[in-house]
């Protein structure tokens, strides 16, 4: 597999296609995977096919580009040291797998070129929250116990490898706690790549329950911050939140709901009907959004209506 990361191959800075337009992303990794037949109970979810089957991750990356993704968010989600070596896998092997994220994604979109897609394609390496690694619900409560300093010490190590694989932006990405926030924005200093924050949440809180507008105040003056929104949240509680980071921030909005089907975790089932529409996206692109694409259960065919809505309207 191909890195893909020189830079006469590389798209423009992503910030610069920001303040010029909007920018759509992807949909959940996990449900194209499973769709495609693979098999996901484990703590590990699908960072475990990095390790097994790095082939599905990149086909999964392939089906989003062609269907109208700019952005494709990294199989990392819940790839960290501490949950690779649970499963006995050594730190060497666990960096080779970090780096190997960013080059399944790199490689999909060196193949969606091959194919005629013309328009730039960025890749995003995702951290997910230190809750993710515990594979216990905890990523949607937050309030793990843990200082700011002991979460920074967490994050970093996997982001240096993450940031040294050369992707176009860190994707800090379901963060429900604005103490990890703070974590996360000190352990990315100095690593050289630009990077997005966006919390989960429920209503006008994060899932700690701390105030949107508090939380999103962490990020107002990070260097590093060239987005901040939601994502894995209801699309219900989309607008709120656009507004909320707009104006608390004055930075660029970055959303991607859920579908608005509800996970229960006993029944490991998806219970209740989407209520995410494409035509939703309009509204959020006003109201500041700049990076607008879907999570849990918004597969291909939702990014490509989502990607029609946002040309319709201009």
């Amino acid at each position: 597999m191909t890195s893909d990361t020189s830079r006469g191959d590389r798209p423009p800075a992503l910030a610069d296609a920001l303040a010029s337009g909007t920018v759509v992303l992807d949909g959940g990794m996990s449900n194209q995977l499973a769709s495609a037949g693979h098999d996901l109970s484990d703590e590990l979810w699908s960072a475990r096919l990095l390790a097994e089957r790095p082939e599905a991750i990149t086909e999964a990356h392939l089906a989003y580009y062609e269907a109208g993704a700019d952005v494709a968010i990294t199989a990392s989600y819940q790839a960290t040291f501490e949950g690779f070596a649970r499963r006995g896998i050594s730190r060497d092997r666990a960096a080779d797998l970090l780096r190997l994220s960013v080059g399944s994604a790199r490689e999909a979109a060196r193949r969606a070129r091959a194919k005629g897609v013309t328009r730039p394609l960025w890749v995003a390496a995702s951290a997910g929250p230190y809750g993710a690694m515990l594979a216990d619900g905890s990523e949607y409560r937050g309030r793990y116990g843990l200082s700011v300093a002991e979460l920074e010490r967490f994050h970093r190590p996997r982001l240096e490898v993450l940031a040294a694989a050369a992707p176009d932006v860190l994707a800090l990405e379901t963060v429900p706690d604005s103490d990890e926030a703070r974590a996360l924005l000190r352990a990315v200093r100095g690593l050289g790549v630009p990077v997005w924050l966006s919390y989960s949440v429920a209503g006008d809180r994060t899932r700690a329950g701390q105030p949107l507008e508090e939380a999103f105040a962490v990020a107002a003056d990070a260097d590093e911050i060239i987005a901040v929104g939601v994502n894995c949240c209801a699309p219900e509680d989309v607008d709120g939140a656009v507004a909320t980071a707009a104006r608390v921030t004055g930075r660029p909005v970055v959303v991607y709901p859920n579908s608005g089907e509800v996970w229960d975790a006993q029944a490991r089932a998806w219970n209740g009907r989407p209520t995410f529409t494409a035509t939703q996206v309009t509204g959020w692109r006003r109201g500041g959004a700049r990076l607008i694409g879907g999570c849990c259960r918004v597969g291909p065919g939702a990014i490509a209506r989502i990607r029609e809505s946002l040309t319709a309207g201009g």
